[in-house]
């Protein structure tokens, strides 16, 4: 009997190409061990929920309410729920005739893209049409589906930040495109160098490689940097001299730790500028719930907001997401919250605001914990974490761990974080799975742990650094 159409000799090459190191080799013997009874941090991922944070008290009631709309109909129900809360349960059902159990617009509710509308407004300062903003189950989807779109083949390239979130390098492979790389300044707080950009496409053209559009991540996954406004000027101009499209991943714009640099969109950024450019540049903006102090990564609610996309192209983009019916409803109504939480005066506003800044305000300690953990450690140099949920330290490994790594077959990153698994239980990912500059070697965790633990989790960290550090140090050298 021949092959068969799902044997792995022929499946779609591209397939076979994509790698995701998130949910990698070091994630698959994470849960080897975990498995095996041995207690697992999974700093891995930015999955807020998993490691105990816990859930905002008002969109868990009104989707509750929603998600069994019978218990509206119970005399006592105002004796469990707030007022509040009942009634924005009911302003979403009237939205969703057939409620969370029937499909919606294939684009999302009406209703709740007006309101992440009205938001967008509200941040901005432009106003902005909710027929041009579309609802995704997560910012994945929505990023998949626009590279989906612009890739037209192998020759068409993406400029994609290095270190880089792997969905990027995953989905480029997939759809058979090729990724372009522009290489972040580590030693200037992972600053942009728009000189280098140049240069990468400039490289890529000479490789016959169609540039096509641009992605940034603001703030940074996995380095936690914070665009400036400059920054972000200096990006627009270089897109409408180069006639890219802008895609701007800005899923942690509520995740910033410091003052300096506080989030401002690309958007935003873009109008301000007026003229051609704020005319002329095409943006495609990302945003989910699964970050921020929502961390509702389960439910998978996101958007994207098209900016000076063709009307006809608009159409397409339409027909391919009406492929799939409809985005998941709870996870609409959970981006609906997002946007229009409690607001002062109403009865669940204080609360709301009391767990959203003591989330925070964690976050924010628990960034410069890590920070300085890292930087207590020998032979690690870690910038401190602007935003995002992440730290990126550099891992400056010695001569005989690099050589042991690869006579076992392993990337030295790699080698590094299976032996800190092995270790402390501590799941992390290796810098190699982001990309990074020949020679050097990271590794990415969340700053997600309790902020309790992270101590303990830092001092785990550092007495299994200094160890692998002695046990490695080529003595010829000092």
């Amino acid at each position: 009997m021949g092959r068969k159409g799902l044997d792995y000799e022929d499946l779609n090459e591209n397939v076979k190409k994509v790698q995701y190191a998130v949910r990698g080799e070091l994630y698959l013997r994470a849960s080897e061990l975990q498995k095996e009874g041995k207690r697992i941090i999974f700093t891995n991922v930015g999955n807020p929920h998993a490691l105990g944070q816990k859930p905002l008290t008002f969109p868990r009631q009104v989707v509750a309410l929603c998600q069994a709309p019978f218990l509206l109909d119970d005399p006592n129900v105002g004796l469990i729920f707030p007022a509040d809360a009942i009634a924005r349960a009911k302003h979403y059902l009237a939205m969703a005739p057939g409620g969370l159990g029937a499909y919606s617009d294939s684009r999302g509710i009406p209703g709740v893209r007006k309101e992440v509308a009205e938001f967008i407004r509200r941040r901005d300062g432009y106003p902005s049409d909710p027929e041009l903003i579309y609802l995704t189950d997560g910012a994945s989807k929505g990023v998949m589906q626009m590279l989906n779109a612009i890739i037209r083949n192998g020759r068409d390239g993406i400029l994609v930040p290095v270190p880089q979130y792997p969905l990027y390098s995953a989905a480029i492979s997939l759809f058979g495109g090729s990724l372009v790389p522009y290489y972040l300044d580590e030693e200037a707080n992972w600053g942009l160098d728009l000189v280098n950009t140049r240069q990468s496409v400039a490289a890529a053209r000479s490789n016959g490689i169609t540039v096509r559009a641009m992605v940034i991540i603001n703030p940074g996954n996995p380095t936690g940097q914070c665009l400036s406004e400059a920054n972000l000027r200096e990006i627009l101009n270089f897109c409408y001299q180069e006639n890219l499209v802008l895609l701007a991943d800005e899923v942690y714009q509520q995740n910033v730790y410091q003052d300096e640099r506080p989030f401002i969109s690309a958007r935003k950024v873009l109008f301000d500028m007026g003229g051609p450019i704020s005319r002329e540049v095409q943006l495609i903006s990302f945003h989910t719930v699964s970050k921020g102090y929502w961390g509702e990564c389960g439910q998978r609610g996101g958007y994207f907001e098209m900016t000076n996309i063709p009307p006809k192209t608009v159409d397409e983009i339409y027909k391919v997401a009406s492929i799939a019916l409809s985005p998941n409803v709870p996870g609409q109504i959970f981006m609906g919250l997002m946007m229009n939480p409690p607001k002062p005066g109403d009865i669940s506003y204080l609360k709301f605001a009391t767990e959203s800044k003591s989330i925070l305000d964690s976050l924010r300690r628990r960034a410069q914990i890590m920070t300085d953990g890292f930087n207590s450690c020998r032979n690690v140099v870690c910038n401190f974490t602007e935003g995002a949920m992440y730290s990126f330290p550099q891992i400056r490994l010695p001569q005989r761990a690099m050589d042991t790594a690869r006579s076992a077959g392993k990337e030295p990153d790699v080698f590094y974080c299976l032996k800190l698994l092995e270790a402390t239980g501590i799941s992390t990912v290796p810098g190699s799975g982001f990309g990074q500059k020949e020679g050097v070697f990271h590794l990415r965790t969340t700053i997600l742990p309790a902020e309790e633990d992270m101590p303990a989790i830092m001092s785990s960290f550092k007495k299994f650094n200094d160890s692998f550090m002695e046990q490695y140090q080529d003595y010829s050298k000092l």
